[in-house]
């Protein structure tokens, strides 16, 4: 780009030079003499004008010109030396080339580098070996002239080469992050490849460490807990013979803090969960890669002994070497993140900025169009009412198309707030009566799981939206990690009258509930309708309490009326039309 962008100042510099010497050579020797010469240097210079990136011919274009420089002022007499002036050029460009930065494989890069300190020692040695043939009266000046001649080259060359460097390292350094991170994910590629299983998985990985721990003599549970946002820890994996509620919070539990801050295992008899009942021992393994805590293995025994020092070193044998596997899977987590996100916001802009505002255009004309129609032209008129109301129907799908994917889970908020909102504002606006039961705890799951969680939620809400063509939506949301259950039900025509991208939408879902380890079911619903319901880690359940009325059931209406005319008992569950 640099030597594009210097092009035409080079070819400007050569241009001056020899016009200018061209003026003194027609002074000091006489037109016919300075004719010959500058024509002979014109040829010299053509190569270096029409072919400057060309690796042999643009350096002998510029060996030639240094050549003829040399070769017409000692024909001329040495004295008055009328084309030395034009050494500024093939010096100052040779020195730009030299600059460039090497490429990779670039054989001719040595070439480049030692371009301009052999061209300013042609002209020297070709300069002053012919000294002697000079007069002796005029031998003195001569040298001077010559040497000052090559002093205006060497520091044209040396500006040259400085302007280059200095431009180049500009761009490098607006371009490195990106080189850098190219180079790193183009490895991160290679690598993940070449990993046995060839997983990044941090369910999977985390799932592994738990059975490793889980074969210590005398644990009765275990988990893998990591970092989170708001300064909490979110459970990956775990093993236990029945739900455990593991204690998320550092700051309420020594051990935790103790082992996460000081990168030490930490043993003892707080109980590493709220659900334990009775005397235990405890036993937190902090997951250590590169001097970074990135997570911890939490072990409990109903003994109170169990873990003693022969036990926690076996437990650090047992998990050692697992803490870079699982920062490796967390890290390229987190970058799938970052990028899907991106990806997805600079779908809804360009969905925004084009197709959605030529659509709106659209609708101007037909209705412009309308607008101008004879009276007597009512077949015309009714075509493009239809032909409206379709563009009517593209920019509302696309409204709500632009809504899902700029849809986020807030690291304030939480998934079901998070699915909530988008059923609350689709029920709004297709005219959905919404109806929501939220149940979500303080514990938090992964990023990564609550994302997919809302996009199964999403598709299956758009679903009811666009193909099941229902009246009622019932969204159930609970949430108690690592148990996690999200069930859609519209009471619409069923599957039978899915369309086909409904069925495409299905596929997705089901990849989807997969990727974060879950189970996905689809049912009918009676009397009819469809339920949806994607569940994590079914074993991990609460102990149930009173069961829940089934939607659309009396006894959901009941307490549907109940919520609605008491909202401020249960504010997280609600009936109401669109907005509730």
């Amino acid at each position: 780009m640099l030597e594009r962008q210097w092009r035409l100042p080079a070819v400007a510099l050569r241009g001056a030079l020899f016009a200018l010497v061209a003026v003194f050579g027609w002074a000091s020797v006489g037109l016919a003499e300075a004719a010959t010469w500058c024509g002979i240097l014109a040829l010299a210079a053509l190569p270096g004008v029409v072919l400057p990136r060309h690796r042999l011919l643009a350096p002998a274009g510029r060996l030639a010109e240094v050549a003829v420089v040399v070769l017409g002022t000692l024909a001329t007499g040495g004295l008055p030396a009328w084309m030395l002036p034009y050494l500024i050029a093939p010096f100052a460009t040779a020195a730009f080339d030299a600059a460039a930065p090497a490429e990779d494989g670039d054989r001719w890069s040595r070439l480049r580098t030692w371009g301009p300190p052999a061209l300013v020692a042609l002209a020297a040695v070709g300069l002053l070996a012919q000294a002697p043939q000079v007069a002796d009266f005029n031998r003195g000046t001569y040298v001077s002239t010559a040497a000052v001649a090559l002093a205006f080259g060497l520091a044209a060359a040396v500006g040259a080469w400085w302007l280059r460097r200095s431009r180049t390292s500009d761009m490098h350094h607006s371009q490195l992050p990106y080189a850098e991170a190219a180079a790193l994910l183009t490895q991160l590629r290679v690598v993940a490849r070449q990993l046995p299983g060839s997983t990044l998985d941090p369910g999977g990985i985390a799932t592994e460490i738990v059975d490793t721990a889980s074969r210590i003599p005398g644990v009765e549970r275990a988990a893998v807990l990591s970092a989170a946002s708001g300064r909490r820890l979110v459970v990956l994996a775990e093993h236990a013979d029945e739900r455990v509620d593991w204690e998320t919070s550092p700051q309420l539990n020594s051990l935790l803090a103790d082992a996460w801050a000081g990168q030490k295992p930490q043993a003892g008899q707080v109980p590493l969960s709220r659900s334990t009942q009775g005397p235990v021992a405890s036993l937190v393994i902090p997951l250590v890669a590169e001097g970074r805590t990135v997570g911890l293995v939490a072990i409990e025994s109903d003994d109170p002994a169990a873990f003693g020092p022969e036990a926690i070193t076996a437990a650090e044998d047992r998990t050692k070497g697992a803490a870079l596997r699982l920062e490796t899977a967390l890290l390229f987590e987190d970058v799938r993140s970052m990028a899907t996100t991106e990806e997805r916001q600079r779908l809804a802009r360009e969905i925004h900025d084009g197709i959605a505002q030529e659509l709106a255009m659209l609708g101007y004309g037909i209705d412009n169009a309308m607008a101008i129609l004879p009276p007597e032209a009512g077949e015309a008129k009714g075509e493009l009412e239809d032909l409206r109301s379709e563009v009517t129907r593209l920019v509302t799908e696309l409204r709500f198309s632009l809504f899902e994917l700029r849809s986020n889970v807030d690291r304030q908020g939480g998934l079901a707030s998070a699915i909530a909102d988008y059923a609350r504002t689709v029920g709004a606006s297709a005219g959905l009566r919404v109806h929501l039961s939220l149940d979500e705890g303080g514990a938090r799951l992964p990023a990564s799981t609550e994302a997919e969680l809302l996009r199964i939620a999403q598709e299956a809400i758009t679903n009811a939206r666009k193909h099941a063509r229902a009246e009622n939506l019932w969204v159930t949301c609970e949430v108690d990690p690592p148990y996690t259950r999200i069930e859609v039900t519209d009471d619409g025509q069923g599957l039978s009258g899915e369309a086909s991208e409904g069925r495409y939408g299905l596929a997705i879902m089901s990849e989807r509930a997969e990727r974060i380890r879950g189970s996905l079911e689809i049912r009918p619903h009676q009397p009819h309708g469809t339920t949806v319901a994607v569940v994590l880690n079914a074993g991990a359940r609460p102990t149930p309490r009173a069961e829940a009325p089934r939607p659309g059931s009396a006894a959901w209406a009941a307490a549907d009326r109940a919520r609605t005319e008491q909202p401020a008992r249960r504010p997280d569950h609600g009936g109401g039309r669109g907005s509730q």
